[in-house]
């Protein structure tokens, strides 16, 4: 039987020993709170980019011939905590072996693992998040590994930058440095160049990038858990992205919380070229 590859690449750009980046699913939705489904995510993302075009027009190139290995998924659900830290172990591995590791959701708990890996290897790692919530929580129905809690312990441990915020627990203010955080409203109501800028300053070397799909707009992206109001645009995130990738380095990344509706697929594809695009700007010598 014929292995299946991301976005359906012929297999020469799709074994692991010559592959740069490996993509590693985890289809866990263990403790969301709203719209369930975020276990579905990983397929409805895999399924879109079978459909996608390969050809940047941007940059004129197709990034897939750089080599992207699609991992077996972490299927560890016991709990949170077993999940966390099967997630570390798979990414740890990828890393120690030279490759970029991503990751694809699953919920945003996912994170957790492959942030505290990378943080091993990346000592002065900044963690720069997109996402409509702040995800503070020490803990939240008694656990630290909950999705409510995904970048708490990346508040305590690495530089994390906030982007596209606009929900949040009055307790998450303790944890949350305003210095660093870059809320929805104020992201609309100032220039583009002006905040984006002061994102890249705060930024060290080495950025792991981690990406809720509700940071976007629901106009154009609605299959998400809790699809906020006032959430960023396509291209103003590309150019975000874009100017990090480009002055900075990008050691890893994970994209989150699609949940998807089979009645809805534009969300599905916009995760796919989400994901595209991320490679793309990232092995892109002409940036």
């Amino acid at each position: 039987m014929k292995k299946r590859t991301f976005a359906g690449i012929p297999e020469e750009y799709a074994n692991y020993e010559q592959a740069k980046v490996v993509l590693i699913p985890v289809p866990y939705d263990g403790t969301s709170t709203w719209v369930k489904g975020a276990d579905q995510g990983p397929e409805a993302f895999l399924e879109a980019a079978e459909n996608m075009e390969l050809y940047d027009i941007e940059t004129d190139t197709e990034v897939y011939q750089q080599g992207i290995f699609l991992s077996d998924p972490v299927l560890e659900s016991k709990s949170p905590e077993s999940m966390t830290e099967a997630v570390k172990a798979a990414v740890g591995k990828g890393i120690s072996d030279g490759k970029m590791v991503s990751l694809f959701g699953g919920e945003h708990s996912i994170s957790i693992g492959s942030i505290q890996a990378h943080k091993e290897a990346f000592p002065n790692l900044t963690v720069l998040q997109i996402d409509a919530h702040a995800d503070l929580r020490p803990e939240y129905h008694g656990s630290a590994c909950n999705h409510a809690c995904a970048l708490h312990w990346a508040s305590k441990n690495t530089n994390l930058i906030q982007v596209g915020i606009r929900s949040m627990d009055e307790s998450e203010r303790e944890h949350m440095d305003l210095g660093k955080t870059f809320f929805a409203q104020m992201c609309h109501e100032q220039n583009d160049e002006e905040w984006m800028t002061r994102v890249l300053d705060l930024c060290t070397e080495d950025v792991y990038i981690t990406i809720d799909l509700d940071g976007f707009d629901p106009s154009i992206l609605p299959s998400t858990g809790t699809p906020e109001p006032g959430g960023l645009a396509w291209y103003q995130t590309l150019r975000l992205l874009k100017k990090v990738i480009e002055t900075r380095r990008m050691v890893g990344f994970d994209i989150v919380e699609l949940a998807p509706n089979p009645e809805e697929r534009s969300s599905d594809f916009l995760a796919s070229k989400l994901y595209y695009k991320l490679l793309t700007y990232h092995f892109n010598p002409n940036l």
